[in-house]
């Protein structure tokens, strides 16, 4: 090979690797099962949502899809896990709100949200209910209000545990009625409730299916609940906003996002398939029945508001002096 040959092999195999690139990112589904991180234990409302999900996924791109339980340190090792996996489109995480948008904030973590993951699309919300035990002696939120101010630092409130979103919803309940409840920390939701009904603390912003039952049974009164609508299993509790603190909104919400390095058309094309599944009657109904509302969007759509929430969170983080400890 003369060096014009030479030559000319080199800029042709030079041309062609943009090329080969593009064309690998565009691979899907992946060749490899999918795998879909979830940062809890099996059981809970983020786990059903994401089987349920994860199962239609399958049927549609023919590829399985496992759901991969990551629990520990609230959500923050599965998105530590899926931060440094893989960029090839074969890893998922059904992220969520606290170790997106408020661990950053209140404890040391080892990714950025925005930088180590990156934006496939909205998954599913909920908001919490706000609800205190009968010896509390108020039966809505105005006078609850009214006894917070009257006894400042002498009302409590329950959450998961500190930098929690539960916690966060009760800070900024705080911050919106000028009152100061104290923060009582739990490992988790059943602990919290059992306090709750034993009358040891006064108030708990629960996630609805842990706190309906007992409001049906007479035990717990729902004063409100923290989306800025009623949901439409919910028709009779008012939510906050309405009761004299308009814009309120503290919702649970879960999000799907993928390693920070995966290639825009993968991304784009998962983004496509979940907004499919999300929109189907059948998945929308079921994830209806375990008090989950489809919160399809955008690759654009949601890191808006993943923004937003963690402009929102952050600033209560350092107004309220919220640590993890």
């Amino acid at each position: 090979m003369n060096k014009r040959q030479l030559l000319s092999a080199m800029t042709l195999a030079i041309a062609t690797l943009p090329l080969a690139g593009i064309g690998h990112a565009q691979d899907f589904p992946p060749s490899k099962p999918v795998t879909l991180v979830v940062g809890f234990a099996p059981g809970g409302a983020a786990d059903a949502a994401a089987r349920l999900i994860a199962k239609k996924l399958a049927e549609n791109i023919g590829q399985s899809v496992v759901v991969d339980n990551k629990a520990g340190a609230g959500g923050n090792i599965a998105h530590q896990q899926v931060a440094a996996a893989p960029a090839d489109g074969s890893v998922l995480l059904f992220g969520s709100i606290g170790p997106l948008t408020i661990a950053p904030h209140v404890m040391k973590v080892s990714y950025d949200p925005f930088k180590d993951l990156a934006a496939v699309s909205g998954g599913v919300n909920f908001p919490n209910v706000l609800v205190v035990h009968q010896g509390v002696g108020v039966k809505n939120l105005a006078e609850f209000v009214a006894l917070a101010k009257k006894k400042q630092g002498g009302v409590d409130f329950a959450s998961t545990g500190a930098g929690s979103a539960s916690h966060l919803a009760g800070e900024l309940f705080n911050q919106r009625a000028g009152v100061d409840m104290v923060h009582v920390p739990y490992k988790g939701g059943a602990p919290a409730l059992t306090d709750l009904l034993g009358q040891r603390i006064a108030s708990y912003f629960s996630a609805p299916p842990t706190a309906m039952p007992y409001v049906e049974a007479g035990k717990l009164i729902p004063l409100a609940t923290t989306g800025l609508k009623r949901p439409a299993y919910l028709p009779n509790i008012p939510t906050v906003a309405e009761s004299g603190y308009p814009g309120f909104e503290a919702l649970n919400w879960y999000a799907f996002v993928a390693p920070g390095k995966t290639p825009a058309p993968i991304l784009d094309r998962w983004n496509v398939e979940i907004v499919k599944v999300l929109n189907d009657p059948g998945v929308k109904d079921a994830l209806n029945k375990h008090g989950l509302t489809p919160q399809p969007t955008s690759r654009a759509e949601l890191t808006a508001f993943m923004r937003s929430e963690d402009a929102k969170w952050s600033a209560i983080v350092r107004e309220r002096k919220i640590t993890a400890n």
